[in-house]
């Protein structure tokens, strides 16, 4: 018997961009219908998508689920989503995200040919015509690339665009840890303890998302501090260890420490002579210091706040 899916969206105040997703949700091909549902799980204080996804509902060809999740968080979220969803399998995709109509079925596909606990495939991020200001680099930091070809994998990705088997799960309903609900990586530490565990991840190279990212994200200013708190992840996790590793953190820190110092002074000479990759080596840089201050005042928090 077919395995039935839960396609969630975890959304907050992008009525928008939770519109195109849902819709392109709505219009998969090549898998039946009666094995799907759509979670919709609104993390703002109000219930402000619920219109929106009860108006989306009337044109979905399979049940959608409204929840409202007002504890602001992103780990919250999920875990929200979770509670309420019925299927065996969970696929993940962001409000600011598009699926190709063959998008799920490459998914599935991938999950059962290869008998992964968790599939992972590329998002490809899109600016609008009007960015022609490090235009590459800001596509390239907005996607997400891995290998040329499907297979099993080592190492694993975000939470947007994949599709998790529920049974895998250390907890099939809160598998999310609310400690990093302010600074995101809950899905690293779901994946880490996974792998460590022994599960099994693969990787879908045709199961591609576009991701349109929200005008205000699409400048250096917000890239090189999101590249700085990404950099925080890896000490972060082994601080946040039990027990700590301390011989990591030491490892990231030290490593974080060259790499900054390296890519920071050649970030200074392209800046100088106006070298087009400059926004690339100064991302690199920027991971780096982040991977050496990591901890209290330097935290860089992106999630868990209240929508305003």
């Amino acid at each position: 018997m077919l395995e039935t899916v839960s396609l969630v969206i975890p959304t907050q105040r992008r009525l928008s961009g939770l519109s195109v997703a849902a819709r392109s949700v709505f219009a998969q091909q090549g898998v039946d219908p009666a094995r799907l549902e759509l979670v919709v799980v609104d993390n703002d204080q109000v219930p402000s998508a619920q219109a929106t996804v009860e108006s989306l509902a009337a044109e979905a060809p399979f049940p959608v689920v409204y929840v409202h999740e007002p504890k602001a968080g992103v780990a919250n979220a999920r875990n929200a989503a979770l509670a309420q969803a019925k299927g065996e399998l969970i696929a993940f995709l962001d409000d600011d995200e598009e699926a190709p109509p063959n998008w799920l079925a490459g998914l599935l596909s991938t999950r059962t040919s290869l008998d992964a606990d968790v599939v992972f495939g590329p998002v490809r991020g899109r600016a609008p015509p009007e960015i022609t200001r490090h235009r590459t680099y800001l596509e390239t930091f907005f996607s997400r690339l891995g290998p040329a070809s499907t297979g099993v994998i080592e190492d694993y990705y975000g939470c947007g665009n994949s599709l998790l088997r529920r049974a895998a799960l250390p907890d099939p309903h809160a598998p999310f840890s609310a400690l990093r609900n302010h600074i995101g990586g809950e899905d690293d530490l779901l994946f880490g303890q996974m792998k460590a565990e022994g599960a099994r991840f693969a990787w879908s190279a045709d199961a591609f998302v576009w991701e349109d990212p929200v005008p205000s994200r699409l400048s250096l200013d917000y890239t090189i501090r999101r590249a700085f708190a990404y950099g925080q992840g890896p000490s972060a996790a082994c601080a946040a260890a039990t027990p700590p590793n301390y011989p990591g953190l030491v490892f990231w820190m030290a490593q974080g420490l060259v790499q900054a110092g390296v890519f920071g002074l050649l970030a200074a000479v392209k800046w100088l002579i106006g070298a087009p990759d400059f926004a690339f080596t100064l991302d690199r840089a920027a991971r780096g210091l982040g991977k050496t201050l990591w901890w209290g005042p330097f935290k860089i928090e992106f999630y868990g706040r209240s929508a305003v």
